[in-house]
């Protein structure tokens, strides 16, 4: 993330442990989760499988489920688990000082690939 620029998003202890919270930005939603052991970690806020809100899900360990369907989501990739296939993309953040620091870029190569097809 050195050559990234970071957009502080707000303070860690804002987000309940075990919880999250929705950031909107012009692209979309993202839910920021707080794990109990006070990680933090960033996926866009939309389940791979039906579009449900992860931010509304249930955080254990390091995965979220959707409230919709029970899908698990690890919060680290997004990735979908068990036997279950997607992903929601999912953001590089760091906490400094308490704020949480998140790299958006992802969602400008996303906005970028989608006017191109």
């Amino acid at each position: 993330m050195a050559d990234t620029q970071l957009t502080d998003i707000g303070a860690l202890d804002q987000i309940p442990r075990r919880g999250a919270r929705v950031v909107r930005v012009a692209q979309g939603c993202l839910a920021v989760f707080r794990t109990a052991d006070d990680q933090a970690f960033a996926l866009e806020d939309r389940c791979p499988h039906k579009g449900g809100p992860l931010s509304q899900g249930i955080v254990h360990g390091r995965s979220v489920t959707c409230p919709l369907h029970n899908w698990v989501l690890s919060l680290e990739t997004g990735e979908a688990q068990g036997a279950d296939e997607g992903r929601a993309l999912a953001f590089p953040l760091k906490v400094e000082e308490g704020r949480i620091l998140i790299d958006l870029s992802a969602l400008a190569v996303r906005a970028a690939l989608g006017k191109a097809s």
